[in-house]
């Protein structure tokens, strides 16, 4: 993930798996021949901090990326050691597990997604196959992205917003509240805008709405594009 061609994959495992470091234990002789620990890191920014100013300013991608991000990982690792999710990938995590563990294994993919979105000088609509499922299941994309910023604005408390396809590649716009992400709906993620005010109060204060409808001006859609 050292750069932004990096995300131009199909399906959500290569991301997922571009997030993570494997590493074999130190006690190898203890382990069964074949096991491998995944210590997960958080995504490499494509993009320099200051990079999506002044949608999002540079103070506050170094604090959410930089200290929110990176706690979610460090808790991630550190509680997932002794349990059955020491040795599985991220996404199994997530569909998996509960509690702190989902919290953390949640926000840590919730985010790697988010951060990978967005590119300097970004926005307009995307092309293709995504361009023509908007099409058809929202009428156009000027009412998917009203659809898609109201459901963000209207979700209670702290939470995610997603834009999310089943296996036959129909989307859907879903309200996920703390570290939800429509995996564990059996969906594949495609799009999300974080509304947990620590990823626009230093920016928007309370103005969420605000906030949600500048987005829109630094989307990747090569990359959303990819996911679809």
């Amino acid at each position: 993930m050292k750069a932004i061609h990096t995300f131009l994959f199909s399906g959500l495992t290569a991301l997922t798996l571009l997030g993570c470091n494997q590493s074999h234990a130190n006690n190898n002789d203890k382990q069964p021949k074949n096991s491998v620990h995944m210590k997960f890191e958080k995504v490499a920014l494509p993009y320099a901090t200051d990079a999506l100013e002044p949608v999002i300013s540079k103070q506050t991608v170094e604090l959410h990326y930089g200290k929110h991000h990176q706690a979610y990982v460090d808790n991630l690792n550190r509680l997932i050691v002794g349990t059955k999710f020491e040795n599985a990938d991220l996404e199994t995590i997530v569909k998996e597990s509960d509690g702190a563990i989902f919290n953390n294994a949640g926000q840590t993919l919730n985010h790697n997604i988010y951060f990978t979105s967005f590119k300097k000088n970004g926005g307009g609509e995307p092309k293709g196959k995504l361009a023509k499922a908007i099409n058809e299941q929202f009428g156009s994309f000027d009412k998917f992205q009203e659809e898609f910023t109201a459901a963000g604005v209207s979700l209670f408390g702290s939470g995610w917003v997603w834009l999310a396809k089943n296996n036959s590649g129909k989307l859907s716009i879903l309200k996920e509240s703390n570290a939800g992400n429509p995996l564990t709906s059996g969906l594949t993620p495609i799009l999300g805008f974080d509304v947990w005010e620590h990823s626009y109060y230093l920016d928007y204060q309370n103005r969420r709405a605000d906030h949600l409808k500048k987005l829109w001006e630094i989307i990747d859609w090569e990359v959303v594009s990819a996911r679809y």
